[in-house]
């Protein structure tokens, strides 16, 4: 029986930490919070998207960072194995739209139960309140070994292997604080510069902030830099104070280069998809015929939430007061490409604090993919989010901590 020391209590620590007692080691894992699992307690608005039902070929495509550096990781510990994990410790769950996986109580706190039962079952020495300042390393024969941890207040703690579980930058309420990068770079190890992502959008138009709130369903959403076109998607978002978010906002932040983001880019909306121009103009004349003497400010309810009409009605120039049957083809025209490309300016991201995961970390150049184990330092490990690797919503996050974390400590 050897010594290992897990550093960081979320997801890929627990997992770690449970893994490499399965596998006879005398495990000790420390946390610097109150308690384990602060960013799963949050995590699905604290529903917890355990993970994806999908077949394996969707959770690779869903991956946007270095996704055949999971190849290992994916195939030891999939999706259906995490699911009988989680079964197996209590935890019913349910699968829901876009094959996501829920606990079926709905309760992120029963995963973390789960997950503690399993520690617990394993011997797992848990140490709560307890910051690791940094690594003890010592180089023999010209190679660099990890020897332990070195713990806030001076002490030290040796063991004969290391895993680092600290987390990204993402909701710094958790206790996130990179600490993980730091420790990498003290080792040798490169970084890939973090950038917050699945985050929402900053916008430059003022009348954003009067759609505080507004939920659009069934839109199609294209992000442009120039005439480059970067990303494209059908589904839900929602207008905020200060831009726009949900679901299809949140995946475009994840699937744009962040390098991108340093300049202004352009987003459209096309509120009506499943009419093309001329199917949508039609459709407005026929709503015009039957309203022929109305003002053209009571004319939209059929065609817009009600929250969305005085905005429609400024930016289409067209006078609210005007009767629609004096409206000009032209000012119809103006309308209908309102309709299908609402435009909006893309100002940057929303910060750390709002963002669900980090993109970048530590590079997987520098990690051996079949067993989580630095390229630079012998027995040192890396799992989770420290790792540069992200993918988009829908319990595929989560999915590359419980993989890479089970891998880790079953390499140990």
């Amino acid at each position: 029986m050897s010594s290992v020391i897990v550093v960081g209590g979320g997801a890929a620590g627990m997992m770690a930490a449970y893994a490499a007692a399965k596998n006879g080691h005398q495990v000790t894992l420390f946390e610097q919070n109150e308690k384990l699992g602060k960013k799963i307690y949050i995590t699905g608005k604290g529903r917890c998207n355990i993970t994806n039902a999908s077949d394996i070929d969707t959770l690779f495509s869903n991956v946007m960072s270095n996704r055949k550096f999971l190849y290992s990781a994916f195939y030891s510990f999939d999706n259906e194995q995490t699911v009988a994990f989680f079964e197996k410790y209590g935890v019913r769950t349910k699968v829901e739209r876009g094959n996501r996986v829920f606990p079926v109580s709905d309760h992120s706190s029963d995963v973390i139960a789960a997950l503690k039962r399993a520690l617990e079952e394993e011997s797992v020495d848990i140490r709560l309140r307890t910051k690791v300042e940094s690594l003890l390393t010592e180089e023999e024969g010209g190679e660099q070994y990890v020897r332990g941890v070195q713990l806030a207040g001076g002490k030290s703690c040796r063991a004969e292997a290391v895993i680092v579980a600290t987390g990204g930058l993402s909701y710094p309420s958790t206790g996130a604080t990179g600490d993980g990068y730091r420790m990498a770079e003290e080792s040798g190890h490169v970084l890939v510069s973090p950038s917050p992502s699945l985050v929402p959008f900053e916008t430059k138009e003022a009348w954003v902030k009067e759609l505080q709130g507004l939920s659009l369903r069934n839109v199609s959403v294209t992000v442009h830099a120039g005439k480059k076109k970067l990303y494209e998607d059908f589904g839900e978002m929602l207008f905020t104070h200060f831009g726009v978010s949900g679901p299809l906002i949140l995946s475009a932040s994840g699937m744009i280069k962040s390098t991108y983001f340093q300049n202004e880019l352009t987003l459209g909306i096309d509120l009506k998809p499943a009419l093309d121009a001329e199917q949508l103009d039609r459709r407005i004349l026929r709503e015009f015929e039957e309203m022929k003497n109305r003002q053209f400010k009571n004319s939209l309810a059929h065609l817009l939430p009600a929250k969305m009409i005085p905005v429609i009605l400024m930016l289409s120039g067209v006078d609210p007061e005007k009767k629609v049957n004096e409206i000009s083809r032209e000012e119809r025209g103006k309308l209908v490409s309102l309709l299908k490309h609402l435009p909006l300016t893309v100002t940057g991201l929303r910060g750390w604090n709002e963002a669900i995961i980090t993109k970048g970390g530590i590079s997987v150049k520098d990690i051996n993919p079949s067993t989580m184990e630095s390229k630079r330092m012998h027995h040192l490990y890396f799992c989770g989010e420290v790792l540069d690797l992200d993918a988009l919503t829908g319990g595929y996050n989560l999915q590359i901590a419980w993989s890479t974390g089970h891998l880790a400590g079953s390499c140990v």
